[in-house]
C-alpha cells in the first residue's frame, strides 16, 4: 500500500490485508473519514492535501491554497481548509469543496492528482478575500512559479459570471513577484494606499565589476531610496546579521535606506519614508494628513 507514512484509504488497506482492523485502530488516526496516516505523526500540509484527495476517491481537483502550496507558493499556514473542486457539498471538517466549472487547461496533474494550473489557481485566489490577503497569496504565487497576469486575466474573460471579478482586477493591479514575504507586501500596499508611486521590487546594487552585490527589498530608484523589512531571521542567525550590516553599510553609501521591522505600524512607516524622500530633497506625494 505504499509508504505508511503517507496518508492512505483504510478500506482498501483492509481488502488488501496489509492491515487488519486492530492495528488500524491502533496504529493510526484517521484524519479524514476512511483516509488514515500514523498515530503519533504530526500531519504536514502536504499530507493533509494528499488525505483530502483520497477522502475524494481521487476524484477531486486541488484548488485554492492547496494547489498554491503544491505549486511551491510559500507562507501559508498548514492548518488551513484544504480546497477541492468536487461534486460532494458535504465534506468533513478541514475540507472545502466547490463546483466551479473547470477548462480542460485550467487542469494540471502534479504527481498523479487533479490541481488547478497555476493561472486558474491565482484566478479563484484573487477573487476571494481582503485585498491585502489576496495581493500577498498571489505575490508568493507569482514568486514561487513567475505567472504572467494577461493570463490570468484571460480566464476571468471566460468566466464573466463567476463573482469577485472587479475585485480580482483590483488585485491583480497590485501583484509583484518581487515580494519575499506577506509583511513585504503590506508594506508596499501601504505604501501605495498612502500615495507613493508603487515601489520597485528587488531593486539591483552594481558593484564596480557591474555585477549586482545586493538587492533591495524596495523603493525608488528616482529618489536614491529604499525601505527594507528585517524578518526574524535577520536576528536568528550571527553569520546573516554580520552579512547584512556589511552588505547595508555598501548600499548606505548609493541609497538612503528605511528599515522596517514587524512591530512596525502603517502610520510610522509611512511618516519615515515621508520625511526620507523631503530628506533627499524632493516633493513627497504622501499626504501625511491622511495617514493614521
Amino acid at each position: 500500500m505504499g509508504n505508511w507514512g503517507e496518508p492512505f484509504i483504510g478500506s482498501e488497506a483492509l481488502a488488501a490485508g496489509t492491515v487488519n482492523w486492530h492495528q488500524l485502530r491502533t496504529r493510526y488516526c484517521a484524519l479524514f473519514p476512511d483516509v488514515y496516516m500514523e498515530r503519533l505523526a504530526q500531519p504536514s500540509l502536504q499530507q493533509r492535501i494528499s488525505a483530502a484527495w483520497l477522502w475524494s476517491r481521487r476524484r477531486a481537483t486541488i484548488a485554492g491554497l492547496a494547489a498554491a502550496s503544491l505549486h511551491g507558493s510559500k507562507w501559508i499556514d498548514t492548518d488551513i481548509a484544504v480546497e477541492l473542486v468536487h461534486a460532494n457539498a458535504r465534506p468533513p471538517s478541514g475540507i472545502v469543496t466547490r463546483r466551479d466549472r473547470l477548462l480542460d487547461d485550467e487542469v494540471v496533474i502534479l504527481d498523479g492528482r487533479s490541481v488547478t494550473s497555476v493561472e486558474r489557481t491565482a484566478f479563484d485566489i484573487g477573487r476571494r478575500g481582503s485585498v491585502f490577503a489576496a495581493v500577498a497569496r498571489l505575490d508568493a504565487l507569482a514568486n514561487a512559479t513567475g505567472f504572467k497576469i494577461d493570463d490570468v486575466a484571460a480566464i476571468a474573460r471566460r468566466h464573466r459570471r463567476l463573482r469577485g471579478l472587479r475585485h480580482l482586477e483590483k488585485v491583480l493591479e497590485l501583484v509583484d513577484a518581487g515580494a519575499q514575504s506577506p509583511k513585504e507586501s503590506q508594506v508596499r500596499l501601504w505604501l501605495i494606499e498612502a500615495g507613493f508611486p508603487p515601489p520597485q521590487t528587488q531593486i539591483p546594487v552594481f558593484g564596480p565589476d557591474g555585477v549586482p552585490f545586493a538587492f533591495i527589498d524596495m523603493g525608488w530608484q528616482e529618489w536614491m531610496l529604499g525601505v527594507e523589512y528585517e524578518g526574524k531571521h535577520h536576528y536568528d542567525n550571527r553569520l546573516q546579521i554580520a552579512s547584512d550590516i556589511y552588505r547595508l553599510e555598501k548600499v548606505e553609501r548609493r541609497y538612503r535606506i528605511v528599515r522596517v521591522t514587524a512591530e512596525d505600524r502603517r502610520a510610522n512607516v509611512v511618516r519615515r519614508v515621508h520625511n526620507a524622500v523631503e530628506a533627499q530633497g524632493f516633493e513627497c506625494p504622501c499626504t501625511l494628513s491622511s495617514v493614521r
